[in-house]
């Protein structure tokens, strides 16, 4: 059965998904959303159901996306989608959209590197090492984009707030934005989101209804870009991806969000209920 939505809106967007699912756009996140949260973000796998979730729906919907804040390569490789058939229209919008990968062509797209991004690269290892960061504390080198991940302490939330004044001043310092997120703290360019990349999408596809799932801090520029979109008359549902490990979900997203879901295999069984009942609404 196809979980209801909360809230009004919530149930409005989904009713407008399935009578126009042409007119759709289903987009999601990759961490915490399709693939669970790990210590090694490398040894991260997208949910054993999700790719083939993905594709059940492609042929239904109008637009099936992930938007995630990792290279869109990554993304690309760690959820298998290249090589599931029905992908082959599958959009990837990764950095929080500065790359774009089109499953239609296998081409990524992208500007250069914001210069910022190599003097932050220089300068974070010594910032860490004066800052005595205990071991277990990880950079990772995302190529656009540096993240500092706290996750391995013994630790990890109190650490993260002390670290985040002083990250936040070399991120400033070389004109980078800084991006937080559970138990990590990311020095990105700015003016680049998750929402102004879900709002383009829906422009250029001629959206007539949006779905978006998400789970962390990230994803708030998204939810926040579907209520705008609502409130211009555009139907919508945010979904919240909650962790299955003991720990609460992200509060802001959960509290914004129409339906919350238990983690990537509850975010897999919401897809596998769409599909089911768009196959329904064409017998």
């Amino acid at each position: 059965m196809l979980q209801e939505p909360t809230t009004t809106a919530g149930r409005a967007g989904l009713a407008a998904l399935l009578a126009d699912p042409a007119r759709a756009l289903l987009a999601l996140d990759f961490d915490g959303t399709l693939a669970p949260i790990v210590a090694d973000p490398e040894r991260a796998a997208a949910h054993p159901g999700a790719a083939a979730a993905l594709a059940a729906l492609a042929g239904r919907i109008g637009t099936v996306a992930v938007v995630t804040g990792r290279p869109a390569l990554a993304a690309v490789r760690l959820g298998g989608f290249a090589d599931t058939p029905g992908l082959e229209r599958l959009v990837v919008l990764g950095h929080y959209g500065a790359e774009r990968w089109d499953g239609a062509t296998g081409r990524l797209t992208a500007p250069q590197v914001h210069p910022g991004v190599a003097a932050v690269r220089a300068e974070l290892p010594g910032l860490l090492a004066a800052l005595d960061a205990p071991e277990g504390t990880w950079l990772e080198d995302k190529d656009r984009s540096l993240a500092v991940h706290t996750r391995r302490t013994a630790e990890p939330d109190a650490l993260l707030e002390r670290l985040r004044g002083p990250l936040a001043e070399l991120a400033a310092a070389h004109g980078l934005a800084v991006e937080p997120g559970r138990m990590v703290v990311e020095l990105r360019p700015p003016g680049v989101d998750k929402g102004a990349a879900l709002t383009g999408l829906v422009g250029e596809r001629a959206a007539g209804a949006v779905l978006y799932a998400g789970d962390d801090l990230g994803d708030l520029a998204a939810f926040a870009a579907v209520e705008r979109l609502r409130g211009a008359g555009l139907p919508g549902l945010l979904v919240a991806s909650g962790p299955v490990t003991g720990e609460p979900p992200v509060r802001e997203v959960a509290e914004r969000a129409d339906l919350v879901v238990p983690g990537p295999a509850g975010v897999v069984a919401l897809l596998e209920g769409l599909a089911r009942a768009l196959e329904g609404l064409r017998r």
